[in-house]
């Protein structure tokens, strides 16, 4: 079964981002970055993960934690990240994917009934 986003939490340290299953708290998968090291700011941006450790920047799947893309935004400095987007509203990403979710599972179950 595949993961759904709504179903994720993320936990990061030690340069870690790790996906749990919210309702079992199961490890979903684990992404490690190849640089930096310390604290991880992530934030979960409509269907990305973006995630920034002392000066590296990723963008993750955040169903698989598969490296969609990095930017090492050379020469900006390091630190703690301070990371917002329009879609970074958790709740709001969450409720809009959940729709999403609701409105393809309900045109399959209508499909296999025809």
């Amino acid at each position: 079964m595949a993961t759904k986003l709504a179903d994720v939490v993320f936990v990061g340290f030690n340069k870690q981002v790790i996906a749990l299953d919210r309702y079992t708290g199961e490890k979903k998968w684990e992404w490690t970055s190849s640089k930096g090291s310390g604290y991880p700011t992530i934030l979960v941006d409509g269907d990305r993960v973006i995630v920034s450790v002392q000066g590296y920047t990723y963008c993750l799947e955040p169903t698989t934690g598969a490296l969609v893309w990095e930017n090492e935004l050379k020469g900006h400095g390091t630190g703690i990240t301070c990371l917002a987007s329009i879609r970074g509203n958790a709740s709001g990403a969450v409720a809009q994917i959940s729709v999403q979710e609701a409105a393809a599972a309900a045109s399959a179950s209508v499909a296999s009934t025809t």
